[in-house]
């Protein structure tokens, strides 16, 4: 029965994480969707607006040089001609990114160029007035300005802008619509998702409470029994003896079944990157063939064109294939490795803790010249602790000083510590890039990473380096600020001991 219940209850537990992760997928997915939707109708309302905002800037230029035109017609001025000018020179690159603008709509397209047609008229009948005035002939300059009221040759201008104005108002109002809509079901899926999210909680809870009442009653019965203990006790031991299968099953699972497919998709795809090699060799071989000159040697893949863009192609796949297999791959060990240290025991003892971080700055010394910096090592207060926790933990910060520096900057790194009330204190500053201030708890936890990514790293080193000063019964902080350097803080006791651990360990 016990047997039969802990199947049934590992089955509905399995089935409840596999609908979470159908749950998360499904609105992983739409939530992309829908996001990039929502962001695709924006910009083209932005588009709209952008749109009219140019036929009214046009407008506004083929006005300016129409009112500078008539101001040097009546005043002679030179401030008016010279404002024509520029109006005149602003109307053409107006009316160019305009028509970029209005491309996407066939309509607007035969509107542009109506008003295409009639803008040229008008910049012909500017450079006859402005002849005109030149020559000292100002009444054919109002004789002509007079024709040109006649023909209405602005107001077919101002008719044409305005019918194109109309048009992108009324994409206007349909796009807000659709960019609406498409928030609105965004917002929507958010909000259904987390409801799933929150029922599968509320799932796994009553499970979990489930399971607790049963091994609390089961508990029960044992300080309960007084007869037939030998039975009570081979029955416990036989549902210990399963649990501790159990804890064993996982850990094969994650030492050997996650490792194994990884083991086998980097196998195959090795096998697939020879065979796709050996395929494009065989179109190259197919698809090239030398006319005079000498044939390729063995190996060489002589592709043009699109064989060549997809042998390229192929190759960045796999790439990125490999590189997340790797990735992966380092993750399983990672958390195997802080499996192990979680289970090891320290073993006190007294420590010159300048004398360790000497060594652990020599074995840094080739990746402290690289990066140019000088490592400055001040008094520092012996510790009673464990040797090897000390050693990882600063083995990280400096390591982390060194390769977070910023390039091409001399790096200066400082490490100082002093004692306050049973308890050391050390401080690893650098003048590095430094941390955002929102960034200073993320670092912290597991697999996070803050800032630019582009050193390698699992987010594993800073989580781990808090847990052993947790497990020492210490302190870590950090102070720091984007381009001015970051100095972490680690407060140890002097004399560690199992009791002085942190309750929380």
């Amino acid at each position: 029965m016990i047997a039969d219940a802990q199947r049934r209850r590992r089955f509905w537990q399995i089935l409840l994480f596999a609908a979470g992760l159908l749950v998360l997928t499904v609105i992983s997915a739409g939530s992309v969707y829908l996001v990039n939707k929502a962001r695709d109708d924006s910009k083209w309302v932005i588009h709209t607006i952008e749109a009219e905002n140019q036929i009214n800037a046009l407008l506004l230029e083929i006005r300016r040089a129409e009112s500078t035109a008539r101001g040097y017609l009546l005043t002679q001025g030179e401030d008016f001609k010279v404002d024509h000018d520029k109006a005149v020179a602003a109307i053409v690159p107006a009316l160019d990114r305009l028509t970029r603008l209005i491309g996407d709509n066939p309509e607007q397209r035969q509107s542009i160029e109506k008003l295409s047609a009639a803008i040229e008229t008008r910049l012909g009948q500017f450079v006859q007035e402005m002849d005109f005035i030149r020559r000292g002939e100002p009444e054919k300059a109002a004789a002509l300005v007079r024709e040109i009221a006649s023909t209405d040759t602005t107001a077919a201008i101002a008719n044409v802008a305005t019918g194109m104005i109309q048009e992108e108002e009324r994409l206007f109002r349909l796009r807000t619509i659709n960019s609406d809509r498409s928030q609105t079901l965004a917002a929507s899926m958010t909000g259904i998702g987390s409801g799933l999210v929150v029922l599968l909680a509320l799932i796994s809870i009553w499970l979990v409470r489930r399971s607790a009442l049963a091994r609390d009653d089961a508990e029960a019965r044992l300080r309960d029994a007084n007869v037939n203990l030998e039975g009570v006790v081979d029955e416990r031991t036989a549902d210990l003896r399963e649990a501790n299968n159990e804890i064993q099953r996982f850990a094969y699972i994650v030492s050997h079944d996650l490792r194994s497919p990884l083991v086998n998709i980097m196998g195959f795809t090795s096998e697939l990157e020879e065979l796709g090699g050996d395929i494009f060799r065989r179109i190259g071989s197919l698809t090239h063939v030398p006319a005079d000159g000498p044939p390729l040697p063995d190996g060489e893949i002589a592709l043009e064109g699109p064989d060549k863009q997809l042998s390229e192609d192929f190759s960045e796949a796999l790439g990125f294939i490999k590189s997340s297999i790797a990735k992966m791959d380092r993750l399983i060990s990672a958390i195997l490795n802080l499996t192990r240290e979680g289970r090891r025991e320290f073993q006190p003892e007294k420590i010159d803790t300048r004398e360790l971080i000497e060594a652990i700055v020599s074995t840094l010394a080739h990746q402290a010249a690289d990066a140019q910096a000088e490592i400055h090592i001040a008094p520092l207060p012996d510790l009673v602790s464990d040797r090897l926790a000390l050693e990882q933990i600063f083995s990280n910060l400096i390591d982390n000083a060194i390769k977070y520096l910023k390039p091409g900057v001399p790096g200066e790194i400082r490490i100082r510590g002093r004692t306050k009330l049973g308890y050391a204190i050390f401080e690893i500053s650098d003048n590095g890039r430094g941390i955002d201030a929102k960034d200073h708890q993320r670092i912290f936890d597991l697999f996070r990473r803050a800032g630019t990514q582009d050193k390698p790293g699992q987010g594993i080193g800073l989580a781990h380096v808090r847990a052993l000063v947790r497990r020492l019964g210490g302190t870590m902080s950090v102070s720091s600020e984007l381009n001015t350097g970051s100095t972490f803080t680690i407060t140890l006791p002097i004399t560690w001991n199992a009791s002085n651990r942190n309750a929380d360990q």
